[in-house]
């Protein structure tokens, strides 16, 4: 296996564990889904997979995982944006 082979490997590894731990954390009370904590391990892990999809040419998972990684990136933008609008309204 060459070095860029295990990179992504790895890479797609480190996606599935973040968003098993994203999912745990959520089943279990630990994080709301208005964590940045929780979104940013949705995308951190959606990214791993469009990754390793990608290379491995698994186009709907890696698909599937695109669109995974956007609704992250919208409801953090969401979550931001909401913050900062109320404590300017304090």
């Amino acid at each position: 296996m060459s070095g860029v082979a295990l990179g992504v490997e790895i890479i797609g590894w480190a996606g599935a564990l973040l968003l098993l731990l994203a999912y745990l954390f959520l089943s279990s009370g630990r994080l709301t889904g208005q964590s940045l904590l929780y979104q940013g391990m949705n995308v951190a892990g959606a990214a791993g997979f469009i990754v390793n999809g990608w290379w491995h040419g698994a186009l709907p998972s890696t698909m599937l995982n695109v669109i995974w990684l956007l609704i992250g990136v919208i409801a953090s933008w969401r979550i931001v944006k909401s913050r900062g609008s109320s404590t300017s309204a304090m």
